[in-house]
């Protein structure tokens, strides 16, 4: 099951490409028994090849400045017909509308599921509000521990400088009488 984070960027990077017009933006969640290789597809395509660069180009760069986060690679830059970026979770493919009628992915993946961008922001938000829900006795927990500790630790220096305080005085003392003799 994808990760929350993964879902985010997704949906990150179909945002990016709908900000450079990408058309015929599609999200493909693949089945996990066929492709052990990701979790989704995001298919679109340009008008032209200046504009798949374009459409590639931001995606990198908000995931990278939004998530910190790198493609681990990228094929297909050179020639800009088809740009292939793996984000290991999803894979972006932005296609010319030649090579996308050309190749066909969504007729290849017959078994991948469809999601719109409101779908996946719906799963993610379902997701979130999950997650906030149940951590709360553990959080409750944690904190009750923290207390508990710092008040050990306030503790701790106050027995440190009075053992400190009583070995100056001895060694004060034994100075003292070293003097005397």
């Amino acid at each position: 099951m994808p990760s929350t984070e993964s879902n985010q960027l997704l949906l990150a990077a179909a945002a990016a490409a709908e900000d450079k017009k990408a058309e015929d933006i599609r999200i493909l969640a693949l089945d996990p028994s066929e492709s052990g290789l990701t979790d989704y597809f995001l298919i679109c395509n340009g008008t032209n090849d200046r504009q798949n660069l374009a459409i590639s180009d931001e995606i990198e760069l908000k995931l990278k400045r939004d998530f910190g986060v790198y493609p681990n690679s990228v094929e297909g830059r050179r020639q800009a017909e088809w740009i292939l970026m793996d984000y290991v979770d999803f894979i972006v493919h932005v296609f010319s509308p030649e090579k996308r009628a050309f190749y066909g992915l969504e007729r290849l993946r017959k078994s991948a599921t469809t999601l719109s961008v409101e779908e996946l922001n719906a799963e993610l938000k379902a997701k979130v509000t999950a997650a906030r829900k149940t951590p709360k006795k553990a959080t409750a927990k944690k904190t009750a521990v923290k207390k508990a500790a710092t008040k050990k630790a306030a503790k701790a220096p106050a027995k440190k400088t009075a053992a400190k305080k009583v070995v100056a005085k001895k060694t004060a003392a034994k100075k003292g009488t070293a003097k005397r003799r």
